[in-house]
């Protein structure tokens, strides 16, 4: 009898790798077995801390491979983003992530939800919000919200994410928004006295600031 999913989880093998987490995902993903991910969803309420961990890897991996495996999903992933467990709010915030790369529009009813969890969470949590805010910034009737709410992430981002988040935000940024982003990024001094960071922020300063005199 073939092996059940919560069975092939690492902590049901006795792994204290994602190993065996990975090579489950890649399995399904390549798959499509779209039961199996019921499975899976179903453990995220599971009473046992690792099994909750495992199945939420698993989901998240097989999003990172193949989003439309996992998008029907989002309230689920809502869901876990409210749960106590720090490691579920920013697995769940990775889900919604490869959820936003293929599929944006489905998060556009949860802004609110998302902004709250990257105002709560850990550095996982922002950094994959940040990835959901600029795949939403894609999204005409959001881009608005969206540049607004990327601009001030920068503004009070620890230094270390704040190159990361300022490369995001100008992948998507519109030329009303360019004056206030060479603004904010001018503001950082904290970052713009590390060289490694310096660089990355003054390369997107020579990026944009031409076009403030086109």
């Amino acid at each position: 009898m073939a092996k059940s999913i919560l069975d092939q989880l690492a902590s049901s093998l006795g792994h204290r790798d994602e190993k065996p987490n990975i090579d489950l995902a890649v399995k399904i993903a390549k798959s499509g077995n779209r039961e199996q991910v019921n499975e899976l969803l179903s453990a995220l309420s599971s009473k046992k801390g690792d099994v909750r961990h495992d199945a939420i890897k698993v989901l998240y991996e097989i999003g990172e491979r193949k989003p439309g495996m996992i998008s029907g999903h989002v309230k689920e992933f809502l869901q876990a983003l409210k749960h106590k467990d720090n490691r579920m709010k920013w697995s769940a915030m990775t889900a919604l992530s490869s959820i936003s790369k293929a599929e944006p529009q489905l998060l556009v009813p949860y802004l609110v939800d998302i902004v709250n969890a990257m105002d709560e969470g850990s550095v996982i949590t922002r950094d994959h919000g940040i990835y959901i805010l600029s795949n939403l910034a894609t999204i005409k009737k959001l881009h608005k919200d969206c540049m607004e709410l990327l601009l001030e992430q920068i503004e009070k981002a620890p230094v270390n994410q704040v190159p990361m988040y300022a490369e995001k935000t100008a992948e998507v940024i519109s030329p009303p928004y360019v004056k206030r982003f060479l603004g904010v990024l001018a503001k950082r001094s904290d970052v713009l006295e590390i060289p490694s960071k310096a660089n990355r922020i003054e390369k997107l300063i020579r990026q944009f600031k031409p076009s403030l005199n086109g």
